[in-house]
């Protein structure tokens, strides 16, 4: 292991890393993520994520206890380097660079009679970071993002999961090989939708189950509403006439385990 002193913005190291969490296509290339705040990264490191550049800011952590020592260079840096390399508004001092986890269907292992839930096109790194993090808590089994407008390593998809996207399978993929790969595990497709007859909390979850849902501002494509094995609606009485995706997924996952909680008895 390797350890630095860094003071200059103009760092080569900090420049990436910087350019990292701005750029999508960097990181696929690169197959590396920025993970920021000493509980996030401890949740990658103990979940399997190699750690390659640790970046620390003595003057801001008040923590001072080793969470990784396997990265292959631990920077120390300034506080006016690390204001640069940080993305929240109060930086806690921590921030790594890690190689980005394979996450693929291929030889994914499910539960018994799991829960899943199939988000379509969403847009925002906070809503789909906070549905991760509710479905972990949750016990959703996996969540596959079709036809992504953000991709999962986003920094702040991180940063909302509060690292749960490290402890759930998260996986990117497209809407036919998710038809495929559901149809192949016979797992019922529900999807949510405002115009549905049956209401959410009507229809039984208890047998193998994948919700769908898609951005509150364009809902999901006619590709599910064709293939879906059954729609529900979520009831709203005000004048909006959508809810937020992670607040509609929270009220599908939870009434799934309200269903098996009950028989379980």
């Amino acid at each position: 292991m390797q350890k630095i002193d860094i003071t200059s913005l103009q760092n080569p190291q900090v420049k990436y890393a910087v350019k990292l969490r701005e750029d999508k296509r960097l990181r696929l290339n690169d197959r590396r993520i920025v993970v920021e705040g000493r509980e996030e990264i401890h949740t990658a490191f103990i979940t399997g994520a190699k750690p390659i550049t640790l970046y620390t800011a003595p003057e801001l952590i008040t923590n001072g206890t080793t969470i990784i020592s396997e990265a292959d260079q631990v920077l120390t840096v300034s506080r006016n380097v690390f204001n640069k390399l940080s993305y929240r508004e109060n930086p806690d001092g921590w921030l790594a660079v890690f190689e980005m986890p394979d996450r693929q269907l291929t030889g994914l292992v499910l539960a018994y009679k799991p829960l899943l839930l199939v988000v379509e096109g969403i847009e925002k790194p906070g809503n789909l970071g906070a549905i991760i993090r509710t479905a972990d808590a949750a016990g959703v089994n996996c969540i596959l993002v079709t036809e992504p407008q953000v991709d999962i390593w986003n920094p702040n998809v991180i940063r909302a999961s509060r690292g749960a996207v490290f402890t759930l399978p998260v996986i990117m993929t497209d809407n036919s090989h998710c038809l495929e790969w559901l149809q192949a595990k016979d797992i019922e497709m529900v999807a949510a939708s405002p115009g549905a007859t049956h209401l959410y909390t009507e229809a039984d979850y208890r047998n193998p189950t994948a919700f769908i849902v898609g951005t509150e501002d364009l809902g999901l494509t006619k590709f599910w509403f064709e293939h879906a094995d059954l729609l529900v609606q979520i009831p709203m009485v005000g004048k909006v006439n959508s809810l937020n995706v992670s607040v509609a997924s929270a009220l599908l996952i939870y009434e799934a385990n309200r269903q098996r909680n009950l028989v379980l008895g």
